[in-house]
């Protein structure tokens, strides 16, 4: 018997990037306001307890809170772990620790970077401070980092109305993951296949449904699949969306459609973009197919092909 050889499991970096946008209330704003003034801000609860960062409320009542007070540039380290390789984006270039600081005056801790030669000048309990960016715009960044300051713990605050000029209403934050990622047997095998123009998924041996892209098992049954089944290469749009907001980096022109595409002899509807028809023009059940990409690894867009739509009964159950 000739057993098939096994593909090798695919693996890639994957960098997932966005700009997350948001507005501030008013302690959010007198707390980043202030750190732009190189001035900490905690705020106070009606227990007495004094929360850094600043919330709009109460974590334990849902309570309102805008008592804010004034809180010192030092602190103690509550607990730390060493960084030996930063990322892109991180606060220092050079190794660091991850610290959380207890600021003096505040009952909770500020999570920041300390900076220190090597792990063994950082301990549980040492006396930090805030060193200040020289550039500084109302944001957590405005804070560098911590280091490593001899100095006796201060317990007093002093109430602060949370007033400055030109408040900062609004933040961008660059959210960015890094990871590798690697599909398994089962999205291997299906993107193996579409490097050869092809669309496989897997049935599931108890239900039938043919999963599209493949997932290596039944969510429905709990079941292994491993029975390939080909595809398409045709569908039918079963919903669908027009996008009005260009991305970025993505060479698109808006309007533009984003479908729900159920191909032939496929248990569920995949994800694809809509082309060679105008976007008021796409609708339930028009019959597709694909276009591949230049270097034909994938397809690049669903096209109309010219055949009556289907009809809603032969597609309602993948809605």
């Amino acid at each position: 018997m000739t057993v098939a050889p096994v593909p090798e499991t695919l693996r890639a970096p994957l960098v997932v990037e966005f700009p997350f946008t948001r507005s501030l209330g008013p302690v959010q704003s007198a707390f980043l306001t202030g750190l732009r003034e190189r001035t900490v801000l905690g705020v106070r609860t009606e227990a007495g307890t004094v929360l850094v960062p600043p919330v709009e409320y109460d974590p334990e009542t849902a309570a309102e809170l805008r008592d804010l007070v004034e809180l010192g540039t030092t602190g103690t380290v509550t607990t730390w772990a060493w960084n030996p390789d930063p990322r892109t984006g991180q606060p220092l270039s050079t190794p660091f620790a991850w610290v959380l600081v207890r600021l003096d005056g505040a009952d909770t801790a500020l999570l920041h970077a300390l900076d220190a030669p090597g792990p063994e000048a950082v301990r549980t309990g040492m006396r930090v401070r805030i060193r200040w960016a020289e550039e500084r715009t109302g944001a957590i960044t405005d804070i560098a980092c911590f280091e490593p300051y001899a100095s006796e713990p201060a317990t007093d605050v002093r109430a602060h109305d949370g007033t400055f000029g030109d408040p900062v209403t609004g933040i961008v934050a660059q959210a960015r993951l890094d990871y590798t990622y690697s599909p398994g047997r089962a999205q291997t095998g299906y993107l193996h296949a579409l490097s050869e123009r092809r669309t496989v998924g897997e049935r599931c041996p108890s239900c039938t449904k043919v999963y599209v892209p493949p997932r290596g098992a039944c969510p429905t049954c709990g079941v292994a699949t491993t029975e390939h089944v080909e595809v398409g290469p045709r569908g039918t749009v079963t919903t669908f969306c027009i996008v009005n907001i260009k991305a970025k980096n993505l060479d698109i022109e808006v309007p533009y459609v984003y479908a729900h595409i159920a191909l032939d002899g496929a248990g569920l509807a995949l994800h694809g973009r809509i082309g060679g028809i105008p976007y008021d023009q796409v609708r339930m059940g028009l019959r597709v197919e694909p276009v591949w990409s230049e270097d034909g690894r994938y397809p690049d867009h669903y096209r109309p092909t010219g055949e009556p739509d289907a009809d809603y009964d032969t597609y309602k159950e993948l809605l």
